[in-house]
């Protein structure tokens, strides 16, 4: 879904969908993060960002920290870092080491220059207004600080998007359904490093190319179903779309021996 409609960017964003369905606790989270076991070759996202970290002392807050996949690597690989954990959910926030907090990344509750570095990880495409997100992490971050972020490109898992349309076309009893929907179209790696790029002079890109092969279609319906939260954005019956999604992987795997999906992601390492 390239083309972003009013409705769509308001369910993505919305504050109540996020804090109280999607984000309430990490079971959907925790889906879509499980699938990439499969993926060839492996990135190991947490410790990428913390190799990234390493010549930074003191204070780092990861902003939008989910159910904690990043602080806990942090607190394994650099003890000596202090780790604030930032989310718009109260709810999964609930199994994060401490310290956390719920805040909302356009208004962060820290002091101008006071960290050293600043994480927003798969997140920024949930914020109402990016470029005044962007403007927060440029002034909490000290003048030498950085800023670690990351997203999709609008070309990640193409497949399930192709899957999605089928399905929903079998469901709807039409050649092909309306488009799923694109958490991460607002801020992909397409148009984050301009975005970035209005408060950072330097923006690096670091691309994460892979391939998920998976021989069963569980950790494919599994993250599909993670959706859930955004089941009245599809214009399809949701439910039956993924379970006919389902039946559509176990053919292509009973007729190939596997399913294949193609990933598309990056980090941004941002400094002034």
């Amino acid at each position: 879904m390239t083309d972003l409609s009013a409705a769509h960017d308001a369910a993505v964003t919305d504050r109540v969908r996020l804090a109280g369905s999607a984000y309430n606790g990490d079971r959907d989270l925790a889906a879509r993060q499980s699938l990439y076991q499969w993926q060839t070759p492996r990135h190991d996202l947490p410790g990428l960002v913390a190799e990234r970290l390493v010549g930074v002392r003191g204070r780092v807050v990861d902003i939008g920290c989910g159910n904690g996949t990043f602080i806990q690597r942090l607190r394994q690989d650099r003890p000596d870092l202090g780790l604030l954990g930032l989310d718009v959910s109260p709810g999964i926030l609930l199994g994060v080491p401490g310290p956390v907090a719920v805040a909302d990344a356009t208004c962060l509750p820290l002091a101008t220059g006071s960290v050293d570095a600043a994480l927003a990880l798969h997140m920024l495409y949930h914020v109402p207004d990016i470029p005044r997100a962007v403007g927060e992490l440029a002034r909490v971050v000290a003048r030498d600080g950085l800023v670690v972020v990351s997203t999709n490109s609008d070309r990640d898992k193409a497949e399930l998007d192709d899957l999605w349309q089928r399905a929903a076309g079998d469901v709807l009893g039409v050649d092909r359904g309306p488009a799923r929907i694109s958490l991460g179209a607002r801020f992909s790696l397409e148009n984050a490093p301009g975005l970035l790029g209005e408060e950072f002079g330097r923006v690096e890109v670091v691309e994460l190319p892979g391939t998920i092969t998976v021989r069963d279609p569980e950790p494919v319906i599994a993250h599909m179903a993670s959706y859930s939260a955004w089941a009245d954005q599809h214009d399809a019956p949701f439910d039956a779309t993924v379970a006919r999604a389902r039946t559509l992987v176990a053919d292509h795997i009973a007729r190939h021996g596997s399913y294949e999906i193609t990933c598309r992601s990056g980090i941004l390492v941002c400094r002034r």
